[in-house]
């Protein structure tokens, strides 16, 4: 197992490597530059920059570098500073952005996840032992409109009902006096006073996929001859089934890890928008929009890193729970 481990960390170096490079050339294929930009907004507002701000302008941001040297520079920092480079429209480090963006994306993400699983298995595991019962076709039904339902639209209708019921309305992680304040049991308590609706509202658009994926797969695991067998032997149905096919047919949830945190994290962009969190998404969005190359490389390697982290989990809990998968 520690070699197996081993090995796959090893992998994962030139993969780094190459995901960077990739991240870094990403972000340059759109025509023109920050400081193309920059000046079309403050010519928009009637000022004019001569050609000296132009060139001290991008000799401040190194855009006055062929880009294999700009990739050289960014990358050298990121090994071993730590630093990613200066926000153009934070005028901040990139560093210090994503430190405070990371973790509460981080947060939400990973408990969307849990939340995802503990609402998806069980419906998806009932709707195949029940098949064509009433609750299989209720789930069926749900699950089709949760498809069908874009994110910002049900965050919308979700915070319409809850101000409607209750006069709260949700916007934000943090109530208006703790945004700002240290942390304390009281903003403790305040986060997750707010947090549960992007949770649900996150959650629920990959809930629908899970459960078809999982109900389709146990199906097909439940008709085989292994089970049959074990049935006619007079083992206890619920039992039989957990143990077994269950274990089986979550194989390829499990593999679906990898894809799951980044397409979480890409999924809460619109509805942070809606309900104004300070997540990664927003701060992504902005970056894109005003080619703020380094604030958007940054996250790039960051979700490409998520993507990376997560195969690997998803390949060490499938040769744990598979016996079929072999370390060597």
């Amino acid at each position: 197992m520690a070699n197996y481990i081993l090995r796959r960390l090893t992998m994962l170096v030139p993969l780094l490597i190459l995901i960077s490079m990739i991240s870094f050339f990403i972000i340059q294929l759109p025509p023109g530059s920050f400081v193309e930009t920059y000046i079309q907004n403050l010519q928009r507002q009637g000022y004019q920059a001569d050609q000296n701000e132009i060139q001290r302008l991008k000799v401040r941001y190194g855009l006055d570098k062929p880009m294999y040297m700009q990739y050289l520079i960014w990358i050298k920092n990121i090994v071993f500073k730590g630093d990613f480079g200066r926000s153009f429209t934070y005028d901040r480090p990139v560093s210090e952005i994503l430190a405070e963006r990371i973790p509460m994306t981080m947060v939400i993400t990973l408990l969307a996840m849990v939340v995802q699983w503990l609402i998806s298995v069980p419906i998806g595991i009932y709707s195949a032992v029940k098949q064509y019962s009433v609750i299989d076709y209720i789930a069926t039904f749900i699950g089709f409109i949760g498809v069908a339902l874009p994110n910002f639209l049900f965050a919308l209708v979700l915070m319409y009902v809850v101000y409607v019921k209750t006069g709260w309305a949700v916007l934000g992680i943090f109530s208006p006096e703790f945004i700002d304040a240290p942390w304390s049991l009281a903003k403790l308590l305040d986060m997750l006073k707010n947090l549960w609706l992007p949770l649900v509202v996150i959650a629920t658009a990959g809930t629908a996929g899970l459960i078809r994926t999982l109900r389709a797969t146990l199906l097909d695991e439940i008709k085989k001859q292994y089970v049959v067998t074990a049935r006619a032997k007079g083992m206890k149905e619920w039992k039989l089934i957990l143990k077994y096919p269950v274990r089986v047919a979550m194989n390829p949830l499990i593999s679906t890890i990898g894809w799951m945190l980044p397409a979480l994290v890409g999924g809460e962009l619109v509805v942070s928008q809606v309900l104004n969190l300070k997540t990664v998404g927003p701060v992504m969005l902005e970056a894109v929009q005003s080619e703020d190359m380094y604030l958007a490389g940054g996250v790039i390697l960051i979700l490409s890193c998520l993507t990376i982290i997560g195969t690997l989990i998803s390949d060490l809990l499938l040769a744990w729970t598979d016996p079929k998968i072999r370390y060597d």
